[in-house]
């Protein structure tokens, strides 16, 4: 066999491997001979078929078997020896030529073909020991716990009828029935009855409500709006439509009490009990939020810690799939990149940065993951697929199924909870210090995180 390198450059290799036709054609000779005792043919015993005979009848099959575990084999070899890890599959280029193919398959001809690779570079990791990242902690406050519950008030906030020719105004309670139109067309979902609607809390399409102020008990008007650009029904997005609609109740907003009889139509003994549930509510989501900080904060320490060139073949594939999301989402929002303050250009080049850096801290935490023998157990997906079936009452079984069906849909849950693993085994070497700040200070700036994560 000779193997000869044609291309390094960077990440870059491609080789040309030659074996000669002697080498494959004792390979294939061994395969039809071990051949000779499992297959059956009409006119001989078993065993006793001639190896010539097989040869005529299965040499073409049994050479394109060789020939294909042989550029395995080969390539195996060739990447071992040189230590390389591959960014992806190797591109492998074969004689297509109708002569060559069949000389080929008849043991006429070495085989030649071209193999070109990509691949990750090594990686020195940094001293995890040298890091320092700060950990925000927020305490709950009573005034934090005393605002959600009064939130929940809100939402839970009685009613009573206003009186007769009473006309509906801002944060009142509607009760209507409406027949919707678009184009002159009645749409699915257009109709309705007997639903409530509060004016001013934004439950329905921009001008819906505000077009009720005014409306009185037994009245009917047509109230004329126009879908989003970005509504979920794509034949509706942006369109003009027409509801009919017939007022049956007005109603007054009433103020509710928060005490222990507020707390008991939540199911809970208690005021006391409330305030317990909601305190140890934000803690979580304090938590959370403080889990995100300190993530970023040690991916950014990553990222300016380890500056290696990224295979190229996997950040055009991250951006591709970052710039055909974005691209959707300005599409069925109507939104343009001048209404960004960018152009496409920019837009293009900011989103390759982000992809690069994606790439460069997947290959890291991968890096540090294998060499400290980090993995993630099939009983912490297993609960994973758990939580995402709980989220779905009812559809439990659905859920499962999905999961248990869908090799890559798993691949997607394992690879969350395989980074959350390497990070934590980062913050255990690391200087993690805390720093008190403030509820707005935890979670300002959250949707920039959540972009460069």
């Amino acid at each position: 066999m000779q193997v000869t390198e044609t291309l390094n450059e960077g990440l870059k290799h491609e080789f040309k491997i030659s074996v000669p036709a002697s080498d494959l054609d004792a390979k294939a000779g061994a395969k039809l001979v071990d051949l000779k005792d499992k297959v059956r043919l009409n006119g001989f015993r078993p065993g006793k078929v001639p190896v010539a005979h097989l040869k005529k009848l299965y040499g073409r099959s049994v050479m394109a078997e060789t020939i294909d575990q042989t550029i395995r084999d080969t390539n195996t070899q060739i990447f071992t020896d040189r230590g390389f890890r591959l960014a992806g599959e190797p591109k492998i280029t074969m004689p297509t030529e109708k002569t060559e193919v069949d000389e080929l398959l008849s043991g006429k001809t070495d085989l030649t073909y071209t193999v070109a690779i990509e691949v990750v570079p090594p990686i020195q990791l940094a001293d995890f020991k040298t890091f320092s990242v700060e950990r925000p902690v927020v305490d709950v406050a009573d005034a934090d716990v005393d605002d959600a519950i009064k939130r929940i008030a809100e939402g839970n906030r009685p009613y009573t009828a206003k009186a007769e020719g009473a006309k509906a105004e801002n944060g009142d309670r509607v009760t209507i029935n409406f027949k919707g139109t678009s184009n002159g067309e009645a749409f699915e979902g257009g109709t309705g009855e007997g639903i409530q609607v509060v004016i001013g809390a934004g439950q329905f399409i921009p001008g819906f409500e505000e077009q009720l102020i005014g409306i009185g008990a037994n009245e009917t008007r047509t109230l004329k709006v126009s879908f989003p650009k970005n509504y979920l029904n794509d034949k509706l997005a942006g369109q003009p439509a027409e509801f009919e609609t017939s007022a049956t109740l007005i109603e007054l907003p009433g103020e509710t009490t928060i005490d222990d009889e507020f707390a008991k139509t939540l199911g809970l003994e208690s005021l006391d009990k409330l305030k317990e549930l909601m305190r140890e509510r934000l803690k979580g989501e304090f938590a959370g939020a403080t889990r995100q900080r300190v993530k970023r904060a040690l991916l950014d320490r990553l990222d300016e810690s380890h500056k290696f060139e990224a295979p190229p073949s996997l950040v055009e594939e991250e951006f591709n799939l970052m710039w055909n999301s974005i691209k959707s989402e300005m599409e069925s929002s109507g939104k343009t990149f001048a209404d960004e303050n960018t152009t496409e250009e920019a837009a293009k080049e900011e989103y390759h940065k982000i992809a690069d850096r994606r790439v460069r801290l997947g290959l890291v935490l991968s890096e540090i993951g294998e060499k400290n023998k980090i993995n993630v157990t099939d009983d912490e997906v297993s609960r994973a697929v758990i939580e995402r079936a709980r989220q779905v009452p009812g559809r439990e079984k659905e859920v499962w199924d999905y999961y248990r069906s869908n090799p890559q849909a798993l691949a997607q849950l394992r690879a969350p909870i395989y980074e959350d693993k390497v990070v934590d085994f980062i913050l255990e070497l690391a200087n993690v210090t805390e720093k008190k700040v403030t509820k707005e200070e935890l979670f300002k700036d959250e949707d920039a995180e959540k972009t460069a994560a």
